[in-house]
């Protein structure tokens, strides 16, 4: 949807990457607020991470600690990662920051990409 916009170009490039990367680090966030919490319910069948992926996110952040957040971006691992964010109790912050930087860069060449094809 966000290419589609971007490429009608009839709407400003700043508001829509701003709403795009707003939702998407509000999403993270709540992703970090749940896991929190949550982990005591990862073995329900409406828990919206399936074991395998969580596992995954869970090696991943282990070696990547921290710094694995800037691939919260990425299909498949990155909303794992920011749920195991939380249930790892990594500092609210830094996870802000990081995710942020990653969910921004995303859209940001996703931008590029679009606007130099149109």
């Amino acid at each position: 949807m966000l290419a589609a916009l971007l490429a009608s170009k009839a709407y400003s490039t700043l508001l829509l990457l701003t709403v795009a990367s707003a939702g998407n680090i509000l999403g993270a966030v709540i992703n970090w607020f749940l896991g929190r919490g949550i982990e005591a319910f990862a073995d329900r069948r409406w828990f919206p991470v399936k074991p395998a992926a969580l596992q995954s996110a869970m090696k991943w952040y282990h070696r990547y600690g921290r710094w694995s957040l800037l691939g919260s971006w990425l299909p498949v691992v990155g909303d794992p990662l920011t749920l195991v964010a939380g249930v790892l109790r990594e500092p609210f912050w830094s996870f802000l920051v990081l995710v942020s930087i990653g969910k921004i860069a995303r859209y940001a060449v996703l931008a590029a990409i679009v606007l130099s094809w149109t």
